[in-house]
């Protein structure tokens, strides 16, 4: 009796995304044949390419790349954290032992800013800020997934006094009982990436910030930051976690790493 409510109960799922994938094509065919028409009678050329490029970018795209990840890519720990389209976004490079409020206190004491929450009032501040080039020291990060989850904590800090370039660094709770490779245990994992700029993804053509390459120098940066207003911090290396590499994340940045995992022991 279960096997069968259970065997109903997805074939219904998978009919319901059936539909919902073709009404999303059609859709999609519709503006396309929409804008392209108006674009190749010349009429009304930028306002109809920027509703190309908004329905592209933020609609199609992102729901293809979500779709076409869920069989192409493992949904198990591979050592990259995955962008809310389902793209493998940038490496796990630090894990924390030590409970939330104590990584928060140690960030805060090291001079990192708790970032905001996605908003819309926090995004069109980040936005103005960014353009007017504003000092916005909490300004939110982009939301990143691990374990099926966006990030716990953010934290960033701003250069020369606004958000258009910045160190940040996210961290996720691991689940309770688990382990990383190699029999390691912690109780945070986290990214470290530095804004270098603002720009375009390759993957989607969605305005994003663009990260620097060398994201073990700012892993690097995080460390010591926090080893030098935390006395009683202990920093562990785990060389070789992982196979060094060289990739790109879900914005199109070009990454590379040594593949070590840097552990932060809070007291």
């Amino acid at each position: 009796m279960k096997r069968q409510v259970r065997f109903v109960a997805s074939s219904v799922l998978f009919a319901v995304r059936i539909v919902v994938f073709l009404i999303l094509l059609l859709l999609g065919i519709f503006l396309y044949l929409l804008f392209l028409e108006d674009i190749l009678l010349g009429n009304h050329i930028l306002l109809t390419s920027v509703g190309l490029w908004l329905v592209t970018a933020y609609i199609i795209l992102p729901r293809v790349h979500r779709r076409l990840t869920k069989l192409y890519l493992p949904d198990y720990f591979i050592g990259r954290v995955r962008t809310s389209d389902g793209l493998l976004g940038d490496p796990v490079n630090l894990a924390v032992i030590g409970t939330k409020k104590e990584l928060i206190s140690a960030m805060e004491k090291a001079g990192w800013a708790q970032a905001d929450s996605l908003s819309f009032k926090a995004n069109w501040r980040m936005i103005t800020s960014t353009l007017l080039k504003k000092s916005y020291p909490t300004a939110p990060v982009s939301s990143l997934f691990l374990f099926g989850n966006k990030q716990d904590l953010a934290f960033q800090k701003e250069v020369n006094g606004n958000p258009h370039a910045r160190h940040h660094v996210r961290f996720w709770k691991t689940p309770s009982a688990w382990w990383l490779p190699g029999g390691h245990a912690a109780d945070f994992v986290g990214a470290a990436t530095y804004d270098n700029r603002v720009g375009f993804s390759y993957f989607t053509g969605q305005f994003t910030h663009k990260i620097d390459e060398n994201v073990d120098e700012e892993r690097n940066f995080v460390v010591k930051s926090v080893l030098n207003a935390n006395r009683n911090t202990r920093l562990e290396k785990v060389p070789h976690f992982m196979t060094a590499f060289r990739h790109r994340n879900g914005g199109g940045d070009s990454i590379s790493t040594d593949g070590a995992l840097y552990f932060l022991h809070l007291s």
